[in-house]
């Protein structure tokens, strides 16, 4: 396989095919699909769309607001009944399928976004397929992501995924509409720093009517996907085994690539949450050598803390001989990590009635080296 991680997107237009209600052949092949991506070993995560569809259809099609308080109502008998169909059709394959609702602050609260990513982490080390959507009962108008295109972006960069899929009704992003245009060619690469002016102006809208995402939402997540080092592909969903041949590395539609690589955008992301104040970390020489060689940090090497953060903040890492060996994200606060000094990482729920994880900073959330 070419691919570790993968973020699957599906829109409401590839589980209706294009029509008023929610297609079981269709989810049935996706879910087929999705089972056998993981019995190759690539971590899959879904980001899944139709919970206002399945709404509408099982409360057969009310005569509702179309502003976000009727959405919230349709999702919300939605949701369930989707995720309950996606549950059955992967125990058909022996797989466990878990729910994830997220919203806009999730993304933007550290604290909030350690933990979403700590939960889908743990649900891939477990060989269970995460599906994520955004909370719609309970997001505003001020908190929504707004489309779940957006949605897979942002879950894309969370999970460092190296590709992210977008499922649609159609073959990729044109140079024109195809449906009014004979002419109309397939843009089958974007790799320069910028999407040019003419990607933009070729996307247009949905063309079903049934979901949000349309190929302007859909580009605007490809280009947010590729700044945080993940590629992006925009292909027909209804392709033959379209999931599996691209997981083998076949390539369809629209191929957006990376202008950055996942490390790059995790320093980053890193870098925001700096202390730039003394809040520090002291560890002995043992653990000091091992966060140099890439290791994470464990409670047992210790020695002490400086100043004050919370669970979420990046931190300075300081040797005995006070040099900076590295900066990371913390799983625990000052506060916390005061009373887990020197101990076992076995002894941290005993200490502190709770755990966030056994690493005060885990390898992947880490930057060596001394930052300015």
């Amino acid at each position: 396989m070419s691919y570790e991680r993968i973020v699957v997107k599906i829109g409401t237009s590839t589980l209706t095919g294009g029509s008023t209600h929610i297609e079981m052949p269709r989810m049935i092949d996706l879910v087929r699909q999705l089972s056998r991506m993981m019995d190759y070993g690539i971590k899959t995560i879904l980001v899944s769309s139709g919970a206002v569809a399945a709404g509408r259809e099982l409360l057969n099609y009310p005569h509702l607001s179309k502003h976000i308080p009727g959405k919230q109502i349709l999702s919300s008998v939605g949701q369930p009944r989707l995720m309950s169909i996606y549950m059955d059709l992967f125990k058909m394959y022996g797989k466990t399928a878990a729910q994830v609702l997220l919203t806009r602050s999730d993304f933007k609260q550290r604290r909030s976004y350690l933990n979403a990513r700590s939960t889908i982490e743990g649900l891939l080390d477990q060989n269970i397929i995460p599906i994520i959507n955004e909370n719609d009962p309970v997001a505003t108008e001020e908190i929504k992501l707004g489309d779940n295109d957006t949605m897979s972006a942002f879950v894309s960069g969370l999970v460092g995924a190296d590709l992210l899929v977008l499922l649609t009704d159609q073959d990729g992003l044109f140079d024109m509409n195809p449906a009014n245009h004979s002419e109309a060619h397939l843009i089958e690469l974007i790799d320069s720093a910028v999407v040019p002016p003419y990607v933009w102006e070729a996307a247009g809208g949905s063309q079903s009517g049934m979901g949000t995402g349309g190929m302007t939402t859909k580009v605007r997540a490809a280009d947010m996907a590729r700044r945080m080092g993940t590629s992006v592909m925009i292909a027909n969903g209804e392709i033959v085994d379209v999931l599996i041949r691209i997981a083998a590395g076949e390539r369809f539609g629209t191929v957006f690539r990376p202008t950055n690589t996942v490390p790059e955008s995790r320093k980053r992301y890193l870098m925001t949450g700096f202390r730039s104040n003394d809040a520090a970390i002291l560890l002995d020489a043992g653990a000091a050598g091992a966060v140099q060689k890439g290791k994470s940090l464990l409670p047992a090497g210790i020695t002490d803390v400086q100043g004050e953060f919370d669970r979420g903040d990046t931190v300075k890492m300081i040797d005995q001989n006070n040099e900076e060996v590295a900066i990371g994200m913390v799983n625990y606060s000052s506060r916390e990590v005061k009373r887990l000094c020197g101990v076992k990482a076995s002894e941290i729920e005993t200490i502190l009635g709770y755990t966030y994880a056994d690493e005060v900073i885990h390898q992947d959330n880490m930057i060596k080296g001394e930052m300015e």
